[in-house]
């Protein structure tokens, strides 16, 4: 069972097909295998805005740090057999706000963790 640690927000930019906007994020930090750490990310994003610079089914976050991190929309339809999409593309229809989210292992020491997530120094645990 993945014991949680820390979530705290952040406030980067949301980078769309070199299109750049202010976004805000919410880190969640996890105990990984051996002395890994599970970073969530997620985030929300307009629909409209997404379309409107052709969003696919991805984007880039550049995090506090700097860091640019992809993020992915999934709708469900790998689960879901009865959803209108099968590649997680978004249309009209979709809700106005849009889930984009990110799964970072690649930090193996507390140092690294802090350099690429500051936004997790003094979070709550």
């Amino acid at each position: 069972m993945e014991k949680h640690i820390v979530k705290a927000d952040g406030n980067g930019a949301i980078d769309v097909n070199g299109q750049v906007s202010p976004v805000i994020y919410t880190v969640s930090l996890k105990h990984g295998k051996g002395r890994s750490y599970e970073v969530d990310i997620r985030l929300m994003a307009p629909r409209d805005w997404l379309l409107r610079r052709g969003f696919k089914r991805d984007a880039v976050l550049v995090s506090q740090s700097g860091a640019r991190i992809p993020v992915y929309h999934d709708d469900g339809s790998f689960h879901d057999a009865g959803s209108h999409h099968d590649d997680g593309r978004l249309d009209p229809a979709d809700t106005i706000s849009i889930e984009l989210t990110a799964r970072d292992d690649s930090c193996t020491s507390e140092v690294d963790l802090m350099r690429k997530y500051p936004e997790l120094d003094g979070a709550d645990a």
